[in-house]
């Protein structure tokens, strides 16, 4: 792919006006007190791996509406003291899959709880474990168009609110350092863990690579690709729905919550991105922290990768974000 959306200089200022719902504060704050339900914690069992160097559980909290979430827990064997923690999100269509796959954060000394996605699992990877008791709400057949039709309704109103209580999970854990948390990912997973920064304001560090649902509607204009490429065929069918549709994604557009975010922030972008176009990565890392502690009070890294597409930095940007967590919250 070639580049084909604003140049670097261009993306480095580029902060545009975003559509802001009058009532996005109100609308989570109703939200998360909903689901705010105690204990968090449902089941934690140990989980046998065959791995010597690390310790697994398989972890069930309570996500929206009570609604029972999965997830893996990580941490090095053998280790007493309490850990920072890393809550990690993953990218569309896949789910927790096996609790060997990922590992890096527990071999480097962190805690680290994967959070299943509820309905999710079936694209690719090794599934997922986590129904999602809402599916039914109208919208087409994938989730990022369930319950397009009204805020209230849509997937992402839950699954947004399960990565909130992710954090609540892991700080419930044993062994986890509770002012020690970051959140993590990619893609989809990136969108969540920029949500979460915007809702969580004691997170101690976020770190995002093309981030899904940000600057929603310049998306849906300029890319056709999974998974903006569903709300554009939709859009195709139900002509008449863009009005609800774009109001619905103004309440989960990751730019209005990096506005409110003021954990320091590590991000990647690759310049060559159809999937999540740089623009709308650049529009919520130049919004971040603007209406939290402003832009220029709060932390923030950005590392440019010209000549790749979605996959972005890939394992450098890893070893990157290593370094830059180390930093910050060593264990």
């Amino acid at each position: 792919m070639a580049l084909f959306d604003l140049p670097i200089g261009e993306l480095q200022a580029y902060a545009p006006d975003v559509r802001e719902p009058d009532d996005f504060d109100a609308f989570w704050a109703a939200t998360l007190k909903q689901s705010d339900t105690a204990p968090v914690l449902l089941d934690v069992r140990r989980a046998d791996t065959d791995l010597s160097l690390v310790e697994t559980w398989d972890v069930t909290f309570a996500g929206f509406g009570g609604h029972p979430v999965r997830g893996w827990f990580t941490r090095p064997a053998g280790v007493s003291a309490p850990l920072p923690a890393v809550v990690e999100y993953l990218g569309y269509g896949r789910g927790r899959g096996l609790p060997h796959e990922r590992l890096a954060w527990a071999n480097a000394g962190y805690a680290h709880l994967l959070m299943d996605s509820r309905g999710q699992g079936d694209l690719y990877g090794n599934g997922g474990d986590t129904p999602d008791p809402d599916a039914g709400t109208l919208g087409g057949p994938g989730v990022v168009v369930r319950g397009i039709l009204d805020p209230h309704d849509y997937y992402y109103r839950r699954l947004v609110t399960d990565a909130v209580r992710a954090v609540a999970a892991v700080r419930a854990l044993p062994g986890v350092d509770p002012a020690r948390v970051a959140a993590v990912g990619n893609s989809q997973g990136g969108g969540l863990a920029l949500a979460v920064a915007g809702l969580v304001p004691d997170l101690a560090a976020l770190m995002i690579a093309a981030p899904f649902l940000c600057h929603v509607q310049r998306a849906i204009d300029i890319t056709d690709a999974e998974p903006y490429g569903e709300v554009v065929r939709y859009l195709a069918v139900h002509r008449e729905a863009e009005e609800h549709v774009r109001t619905t994604l103004s309440y989960v557009d990751g730019v209005n919550f990096a506005r409110r975010a003021s954990a320091p922030v590590h991000v990647g972008v690759g310049l060559r991105d159809t999937v999540c176009p740089p623009s709308t990565v650049f529009a919520a890392y130049n919004h971040y922290g603007s209406a939290a502690a402003g832009a220029d009070a709060v932390e923030r890294a950005v590392h440019v990768y010209p000549f790749n597409h979605h996959e972005g930095g890939e394992a450098l940007h890893a070893a990157r974000q290593l370094a830059w967590l180390r930093a910050r919250m060593a264990p």
